[in-house]
C-alpha cells in the first residue's frame, strides 16, 4: 500500500511536495535531500511529479522518478495534453514495472502552440481517463483536480457538476487548484461533505510574493486580485526579505487553517530549496500551538493580508463574488428554443422508436455504407448537415444527447464531460470565446436537465473512429450506456490484462507510517 493511501486511510494529515521535472542535476539533488527528511512537522511527505507542465517535450514523470537517487513515495501526474487512450494505457504498464500505484489524472492546461483553427490538439479528458484507469487498476489510489476558485455561477457550477462525474468515475482524492481564497476552500469542503460518499480533499498552496503573482497571471485558472497585488507590492517596497517572510508566514497559516478546516493535507508548490522548506517548517511549528479552532485562526489569517494604509484585500475579482448555491443566471429564450427544437429533432430521427427513426436507422445501416467511398460520402453528408447547426467535427461517436446539443468539439480541447480548470469569468482559457460548458450549464439549469451534466459519464473518442459518420454506429450499437464503463477495444485488452507477471511487479515504495 502506498504511503499516501496509508496516511489518508488513517485520517492523518499528509503533505505532497510538488516537483516539476527538468534536466537539472541540482534540482534532482535538492529533491533527494528534501525527500530524505520523510516528513514536514511530523506529517508524512510524498512527492508529486508533474507532467507536461511546460510542453509535450518535458521529461516524463516516470523518467524523473527513475532519476532519483533513492525510490521515494511518489504521486505521478498524468496530463491529457495531446494524448490518446493508448498513451494512458502505456503509462500504466510502465508504472506497474516501477512499482507505482497512485496517479493524479488531469486534462491539462493549454498546450503551448495550440491555436484554435489550426492543427487540432486532442486532450484526453480527466473523467474518461479516470474511468479507464479505475477499470484497469481497481486498487490504485486515483486523484483528481477541482478548481473552486470561480466567481460566476456558470463556470463555478459547471466545475462542481464535473467533480460529481469524477467521483462517479472512481476518484479517491481531490486536489484543489492553487488558490488563496479561504472561503472557497470552505465552500469546496462543505460541498464534498454533502456527497453520498465523501472523499478526502487536499489543497494546492504556495508562498505568494509579488514576483510569483506576476507569473501566476499567465497560469490558467489561478486568481490573484488587484488588491492582493497592491499588498504584495507594498511588502516588496519595504524589503525583499520582509516580503519573503510575510509570504512564508501566510503559507504556514494556510497549512494550519486547512488542517483545522478538515482538509486531508496540502500540496506544496514553489518550494525549490532546503532553506524554503526549513523556513516553512519553523513557521508552522511556532504558529500551530496558537490556534486550536478555526475561529481563532481566522483573525490571524485576515491580519496576515493587511498592511497599514492599504484597503482590505479581497480574493474575488472586482464585481464578481459568486458562491455555490447562489442562482444568478438563466438561458435566453433563443437558447431554450434551440434546445427544445434539437431535442425534438433528435427524438424523431434517433430515438429508435418513431417510424422516422426506424426508417432512418434502416437506411444508414445498409451494407452499402461499408464501402470506403460510400462511407466517406455519408461522413461528408453528416458533416455538412451538422456543422452549421452545432459546430460538428464528425468525431464518429456523437454525444449531443448527453451534452444538451452543444457539441463538445466546439471546445478547443474537445472536452465533453465538463470544463477544464482554466476558465476566467466564463471565458475559455484560450480567451477567444465563452466557455461552452458555461453555456451548457446555463441551459441545463434553465430547462431542468442538470442531471445530464452530473450523471452521464461520456467515454473518450477513439482516435481511429474520428472523421467518419456516427449514424451507422448509433443504430448498430442499440441503446447507448452512458453510465457504464468506458468501452474497450481489442488493443486495450492486452494492455488491461492482469497477468501473473504484472501482479508480481516489483514494488519500490515500501515506506509506511510505522517506518516514519
Amino acid at each position: 500500500m502506498s504511503l499516501l493511501k496509508t496516511t489518508l486511510d488513517a485520517n492523518a494529515f499528509a503533505c505532497i511536495l510538488e516537483f516539476v521535472p527538468k534536466p537539472s542535476a541540482e534540482r534532482f539533488a535538492t529533491l533527494d535531500t528534501l525527500m530524505a527528511r520523510t516528513q514536514l512537522c511530523g506529517w508524512p511527505l510524498t512527492v508529486a511529479i508533474g507532467d507536461r507542465v511546460g510542453s509535450a517535450l518535458d521529461m516524463s514523470p516516470l523518467d524523473a522518478f527513475a532519476s532519483l537517487a533513492e525510490p521515494v513515495p511518489a504521486l505521478l501526474h498524468f496530463s491529457g495534453k495531446d494524448r490518446e487512450r493508448r498513451d494512458l494505457l502505456a503509462q500504466l504498464q510502465r508504472m506497474d514495472a516501477a512499482g507505482l500505484d497512485q496517479l493524479l489524472v488531469l486534462t491539462g492546461d493549454r498546450l503551448p502552440g495550440h491555436t484554435p483553427g489550426q492543427r487540432p490538439v486532442r486532450y484526453l479528458e480527466s473523467v474518461a481517463a479516470l474511468q479507464i484507469v479505475r477499470q484497469a487498476r481497481p486498487h490504485w489510489l486515483l486523484a483528481a483536480a477541482l478548481n473552486p476558485f470561480k466567481y460566476q455561477e456558470a463556470e463555478g457550477g459547471a466545475q462542481y457538476f464535473k467533480a460529481e462525474k469524477k467521483l462517479a468515475a472512481g476518484a479517491d482524492l481531490f486536489i484543489l487548484q492553487l488558490g488563496f481564497d479561504i472561503d472557497k476552500h470552505q465552500e469546496a469542503y462543505d460541498w464534498m461533505q454533502r456527497q453520498p460518499r465523501p472523499k478526502p480533499l487536499m489543497a494546492c498552496i504556495m508562498a505568494l510574493t509579488e514576483g510569483r503573482a506576476g507569473m501566476l497571471e499567465h497560469v490558467a485558472g489561478v486568481t490573484v486580485t488587484p488588491s492582493m497585488r497592491t499588498l504584495l507590492a507594498a511588502e516588496t517596497a519595504v524589503s525583499r526579505q520582509y516580503a519573503k517572510d510575510r509570504a512564508n508566514q501566510r503559507l504556514a497559516l494556510q497549512v494550519i487553517g486547512l488542517k483545522l478546516m478538515g482538509y486531508a493535507g496540502v500540496h506544496l508548490s514553489g518550494i525549490h530549496d532546503v532553506a524554503q522548506f526549513e523556513a516553512l517548517e519553523q513557521a508552522i511549528t511556532e504558529l500551530q500551538p496558537l490556534f486550536t479552532t478555526l475561529q481563532d485562526w481566522t483573525s490571524a489569517w485576515q491580519a496576515a493580508w493587511q498592511e497599514p494604509g492599504l484597503p482590505a484585500v479581497t480574493f474575488h475579482p472586482p464585481g464578481h463574488a459568486w458562491r455555490l448555491g447562489q442562482r444568478q443566471i438563466s438561458a435566453s429564450k433563443k437558447e431554450k428554443a434551440r434546445y427544445h427544437l434539437l431535442a425534438a429533432m433528435h427524438h424523431q430521427l434517433f430515438s429508435r422508436t418513431t417510424p422516422l427513426s426506424k426508417a432512418f436507422g434502416w437506411a444508414v445501416t445498409r451494407p452499402l455504407w461499408r464501402n470506403p467511398t460510400a462511407a466517406q460520402w455519408l461522413h461528408q453528408l453528416e458533416r455538412r448537415i451538422k456543422r452549421p447547426m452545432v459546430g460538428c467535427d464528425t468525431c464518429g461517436s456523437c454525444r449531443l444527447e448527453d451534452t444538451l446539443y452543444i457539441c463538445p468539439e466546439t471546445c478547443p480541447k474537445g472536452l465533453a464531460n465538463g470544463p477544464c480548470g482554466g476558465t476566467r469569468l466564463d471565458r475559455c482559457e484560450f480567451g477567444d470565446r465563452e466557455c461552452v460548458h458555461s453555456a451548457k450549464y446555463r441551459l441545463a439549469v434553465s430547462v431542468g436537465r442538470a442531471e445530464v451534466l452530473t450523471e452521464r459519464l461520456i467515454p473518450c473518442v477513439q482516435v481511429e473512429n474520428r472523421h467518419r459518420s456516427s449514424w451507422p454506429v448509433w443504430f448498430e450499437a442499440g441503446t447507448p450506456q452512458p453510465h457504464g464503463p468506458a468501452p474497450r477495444n481489442e488493443a486495450d485488452e492486452a494492455l488491461l490484462a492482469t497477468t501473473p507477471e504484472r501482479k508480481a511487479a516489483p514494488r519500490r515504495m515500501k515506506a509506511t507510517l510505522e517506518d516514519l
